[in-house]
């Protein structure tokens, strides 16, 4: 019989099947043989094709009597590529002593194979009686998130499988584990600029038309917007040039074209589309034109019955009342806060995407125990 108590070494098994983004196969069927004995039925599929998929994502549901509550939790196993430099194996999931305490290295280990690692912890601490507790998971978080989350959620629409409360495991806490969750994430829209304009030799403009002076215009305009101050739960709204690019490797040539990209993070004082229009406008009014792609739209779950619960769990563990927060980027969250309110909880953010990514073993165990109070708390409410 599995010890699941063992949170390390439900990790340790995730860790060790590699699962670059987009993840398929084996880290699925870690994760399968780890659910499907506590009573999980589990359904995979796979979607998408080339170049943003095949994607395979898994929804695991084990129900609990009529009428009882429906608890989720959501999380990915795709990992960002590990990269170079790591002082052992990215996928070994190597134990190490520390000064602090014994650590769990390997890609994933923070974000976020640690966390679900905890879920089935916790699932397992859980009574099937006390309700119906759920796993969204996707292979497809750390990519475009084109195939993952969004097609689980039409999944579940078709099933009828539509949880009350989620929680999503992504490394929320900064300093310590239970210092942040975060009840909403701001909105993402990315725009490429492109100017036109007529190709020639320098010593003679009047035969050619610059697109670098209208780009240089046009960008200026954008760089001097003031988007707001924010708001009660949000932080000003940002906007960023993240690219310029030209390609002229002709010293005495004006280009033919200009083409620059920025990102925006905004609160919910705006909308992607709303935005979109704005930049639209201003490229037009330069002789560009503009192509946005919305990542996602702000959104918060207002404190209350869910957060509170999280921050009773998380205190009787650590001592520590969580800030709610909507700093950093976007999650999944983003997807799942249309089927029911949805909060984020998880471990220390301080080594994820490096390399010797790393997570404290007392965590690890420390998060499951806070995950299955989330739940009891959740099914009882």
């Amino acid at each position: 019989m599995r010890d699941y108590s063992d949170v390390p070494a439900l990790a340790e098994e995730l860790i060790a099947a590699p699962s670059v983004t987009p993840a398929t196969g084996l880290v699925f069927d870690v994760l399968e043989g780890q659910l499907a004995p506590l009573g999980f039925a589990v359904h995979r599929f796979v979607a998408g094709e080339a170049p943003d998929g095949p994607v395979e994502n898994l929804f695991a549901i084990r129900k609990g009597p009529e009428g009882t509550p429906h608890f989720a939790f959501a999380g990915h196993l795709d990992v960002v590529p590990p990269g170079e430099g790591w002082t052992a194996a990215s996928f070994a999931a190597e134990r190490r002593q520390a000064p602090g305490g014994e650590l769990l290295y390997g890609r994933g280990a923070v974000d976020m194979k640690g966390a679900i690692a905890a879920m089935v912890s916790a699932a397992a601490q859980v009574p099937q009686e006390a309700g119906t507790i759920s796993f969204i998971i996707t292979g497809d978080e750390e990519g475009p998130a084109i195939h993952g989350t969004r097609a689980l959620i039409g999944l579940m629409r078709e099933r009828g499988e539509i949880p009350d409360l989620c929680l999503v495991g992504e490394p929320t806490s900064v300093n310590r584990l239970g210092d942040m969750m975060k009840i909403g994430r701001r909105g993402s829209v990315n725009i490429w600029l492109e100017v036109e304009g007529r190709e020639g030799h320098v010593a003679y403009p009047h035969l050619a038309d610059n697109p670098l002076s209208k780009l240089v215009a046009m960008l200026s305009d954008l760089n001097a917007l003031h988007l707001d101050d924010g708001t009660d739960w949000f932080q000003p709204s940002n906007l960023e040039i993240t690219d310029v690019e030209v390609g002229n490797p002709a010293t005495n040539v004006i280009p033919a074209r200009a083409k620059a990209r920025l990102s925006i993070r905004f609160n919910d004082r705006h909308s992607g589309a709303s935005l979109a229009k704005m930049v639209t406008d201003i490229a037009a009014r330069h002789g560009g034109t503009a192509r946005p792609v919305i990542s996602g739209e702000a959104f918060v779950t207002q404190p209350g019955e869910f957060s509170t619960m999280i921050a009773a769990a998380v205190e009787a563990e650590t001592g520590l009342v969580p800030e709610a927060s909507t700093t950093g980027g976007t999650s999944d969250a983003r997807f799942l806060k249309d089927l029911c309110p949805v909060i984020e909880f998880g471990l220390t953010n301080a080594t994820m995407h490096k390399r010797d990514e790393a997570v404290a073993v007392d965590d690890l165990a420390a998060l499951a125990r806070i995950y299955a109070r989330i739940a009891r708390a959740a099914l009882t409410r």
